[in-house]
């Protein structure tokens, strides 16, 4: 493990691997780090091609955190590791995490390419939208030490995961991990917003973009991949058969070597 300072002092721990290749930048969506999710299946497949650098985003694993919390400061955290990188490098970023990296590509930073895998907007007319009050009520149940009650109302309310199942993983090992984390689920949550398709933003977009999504997930999630698609100058759209918002490193992997490729 590594670490590096973002502009507000936060300590930010990375894992780099490989360091044959022209470096890339794995960004988590929610409940997720370095060590837990999909990153850490990924990483040694890119790593081959690439240098990998795999990061705890503030708050969660081994990284530091510093309050108040601002979007901009995970973008802050983000431009150290590209400058710990050299100054410019290719990002992948999945869901809510998906929608920090695009944000931040708009801010100017070093990223020469992006890829993007399915950015949970809301378009169209979705089956479920997260309530309006959502970041707020994230913040009252972390500050009120309820961990698991707000690993719970991301899952259900925000994300929209049937009650039934949210049950079952209450009763899975992964719970304590979901839990441990769950503080920094009020900082998703403040990067979605209100979960609108940030279209004016996105439309000024100057680095080459992939957007990607799986045949599988949900009506929602491909339909914001599409439209962004559609919104981004140039951009490109990949639709992967048979994957889901979980997708699978194996069926990922090729597809980012072929984009990021030299």
């Amino acid at each position: 493990m590594s670490q590096v300072r973002s502009r507000d002092g936060t300590t930010i721990a990375y894992d780099r691997l490989g360091g044959e290749g022209p470096p890339v930048i794995l960004v988590d969506g929610a409940f997720c780090s370095r060590s837990f999710g999909p990153m850490p299946k990924l990483a040694p497949l890119l790593a081959r091609d690439f240098t990998v650098f795999m990061y705890d985003r503030r708050g969660r694993g081994a990284s530091g955190d510093t309050a108040p919390y601002a979007v901009e400061r995970e973008i802050d955290d983000l431009d150290a590791l590209i400058r710990e990188a050299g100054g410019s490098a290719c990002v992948y970023a999945i869901s809510s995490g998906a929608a920090l990296a695009l944000e931040a590509a708009t801010s100017g930073l070093g990223i020469k390419q992006l890829a993007l895998y399915e950015p949970p907007f809301m378009v169209g007319t979705p089956a479920h939208r997260p309530p309006a009050d959502h970041h707020a009520r994230l913040v009252r149940l972390i500050a009120e030490g309820r961990r698991g009650d707000a690993a719970k109302f991301y899952m259900k309310d925000v994300i929209g995961m049937p009650g039934w199942l949210v049950t079952v993983f209450r009763f899975l090992p992964m719970w304590s991990k979901l839990k441990a984390i769950a503080p920094s689920l009020q900082y998703d949550s403040a990067i979605m917003g209100d979960f609108a398709l940030p279209a004016r933003r996105a439309a000024a977009l100057k680095v080459p973009t992939l957007v990607i999504s799986g045949d599988k997930s949900m009506p929602v999630l491909r339909e914001a991949a599409q439209r962004l698609s559609e919104v981004i100058p140039g951009a490109r759209l990949r639709t992967l058969p048979g994957q889901t918002h979980n997708v699978a490193a194996a069926a990922l992997a090729p597809v980012l070597k072929e984009f990021f490729a030299p």
